[in-house]
């Protein structure tokens, strides 16, 4: 895919790994919509700041009608609430699956028609490692990252008909304001932005940024027990 002619949105694009994603973009000579909730938080030059808040319909639809012109999309905005699936409150899971499932699903709906209309192109939506691998302390989280990795899979099967590859990014820990708690090896956006960006001019359906990711996916062959060896 020829990126330099490309017009993408990049949502959650004001800070961490949307903004890498961003920034990596506009080097390969795309014209890019930085999507934020507050639009003036982003201050990336070349970029054109979009309000869009990915859990509100009327902001999701308010963006898609204020652009025309994407092929690419990247469904980058998330959440991180930490919440615990028997101790937290039902707002915080809530909000995990409203933002990385039902957000996701809400802005490819969206933009799914402008991308075929322009000739096809490619969404890739942000997973996880957590996709494959769950632990109680972020358990709303990664439910919500396994459920955007099956979304990802079907949207693959039903886009691919009208030109548009559906990828999905899955990555560990990155040196974002989201893992800032993690005392862990991170990545640095930069690097895993242009991992993603490479693997969407490939035309990859599945990138994996990290070795975390590698082992998460290779775990899920052995199953329960080689995923949680800690069970009894």
């Amino acid at each position: 895919m020829d990126l330099s002619t490309s017009t993408a949105l990049v949502t959650g694009a004001n800070r961490g790994l949307g903004r890498a994603l961003a920034t990596e973009l506009l080097s390969r000579g795309a014209t890019v919509y930085a999507g934020a909730r507050n639009p003036d938080q982003v201050d990336l030059p070349g970029a054109k700041p979009i309000a869009i808040d990915i859990t509100d319909p009327a902001s999701v639809a308010a963006a898609a009608q204020a652009t025309g012109d994407v092929t690419v999309l990247i469904n980058n905005a998330g959440s991180s609430t930490g919440a615990d699936l028997l101790a937290a409150g039902l707002n915080d899971i809530r909000l995990e699956m409203d933002t990385h499932y039902f957000g996701t699903l809400s802005v490819v709906r969206a933009f799914a028609p402008q991308i075929a209309a322009g000739g096809g192109g490619a969404i890739l939506n942000i997973l996880s490692g957590l996709s494959w691998f769950s632990f109680p302390e972020a358990g709303a989280y990664c439910a919500a990252k396994s459920a955007q990795w099956s979304l990802t899979n079907t949207l693959r099967l039903q886009l691919a008909d009208q030109r548009i590859r559906v990828a999905g990014l899955h990555v560990g820990y990155m040196d974002t304001d989201m893992a800032r708690a993690v005392d862990a090896p991170k990545s640095d956006p930069a690097d895993i932005a242009r991992i993603a960006i490479d693997g969407i001019a490939a035309g990859a359906y599945e990138i994996l940024a990290d070795d975390a990711a590698h082992q998460a996916q290779a775990a899920l062959s052995g199953g329960v027990s080689a995923l949680y060896p800690q069970l009894p």
